[in-house]
């Protein structure tokens, strides 16, 4: 397919403040982390599982996601608490990855489909430093992006603290060029559904969503989920009432700085 070492990096801790432990919650009988790494694996680049790195801390708390992952059969590397570039700079170095997918750790249900799409269009085009979607419901698009795009990063930001907004370095600067992959079907968008994992009652979503898709062995994919939150729009609605709190949440912790092109120090 390529000559590139391709990766997956997915940030998780467990030490979360509004849901602790929630990586190691099961739904269907397995823990969420695991979930996610299924739709990692699946990508069409992935032809290892161990090409999957689950990126945590160094914190003893993260001992169990360690053995969980290491179990499920992928990869987990261990760096900075807060300081995600650092930890993603590291594993790069680790690993040897030309160019990786990143999922959020929060995020159970990232697509597989988009996981490929936004590959491939960042190898196809060289002028790219990350490809990322638009358009899809909240926590269901990932991210793609080079080596040269993550060591300029790691050169020019300077927040350390950046669990949360670390990719706007990425998206939201003058550092990096963007491509953008937007909903190939009318069946991949649902205007109001929240499918990233924060609160209780997101795990009450993800919940609902899984009993009733999830076939062991399988990956049931985009429309499919898109489908039975139209056939339920009381599962769309129970998780609605976070939502303000979590962009507030976002634009409070998310104050990061970095060196721009032109030398100068400015916010993102």
């Amino acid at each position: 397919m390529n000559n590139k070492n391709i990766g997956v990096l997915i940030p998780i801790r467990l030490t979360s403040e509004r849901l602790p432990g929630k990586a190691l919650r099961e739904i269907c009988g397995r823990p969420v982390a695991w979930h996610l790494l299924d739709r990692a694996c699946a990508s069409r680049y992935v032809t290892d599982p161990k090409q999957v790195v689950v990126c945590t801390t160094e914190e003893p708390e993260s001992d169990p996601l360690v053995e969980s992952v290491e179990i499920y059969g992928c990869s987990a590397f261990r760096g900075s608490t807060d300081d995600i570039i650092e930890r993603f700079h590291s594993a790069f170095e680790t690993y040897g990855f030309d160019a990786v997918i990143q999922a959020d750790g929060d995020d159970p249900l990232s697509a597989t489909e988009y996981m490929d799409l936004e590959m491939d269009m960042l190898l196809a085009d060289p002028s790219f430093d990350i490809v990322t979607s638009k358009g899809l419901p909240l926590g269901v698009a990932t991210k793609a992006f080079t080596r040269p795009a993550m060591d300029k990063v790691y050169r020019q930001y300077r927040t350390s603290q950046n669990d949360t907004g670390f990719i706007y370095f990425f998206t939201k600067t003058d550092l990096c060029k963007q491509g953008l992959v937007y909903p190939q079907n009318p069946g991949h968008v649902h205007e109001k559904a929240r499918l990233t994992l924060d609160y209780q009652v997101d795990f009450e979503v993800f919940t609902s969503i899984f009993e009733a898709l999830y076939e062991p062995g399988e990956v049931f994919g985009l429309s499919e989920v898109v489908e039975y939150l139209n056939a339920h729009p009381s599962v769309v609605e129970h998780n609605l009432g976070v939502d303000e709190e979590y962009w507030q949440r976002d634009r409070e912790k998310a104050q990061l700085t970095y060196v721009a092109n032109d030398g100068s120090l400015r916010k993102v």
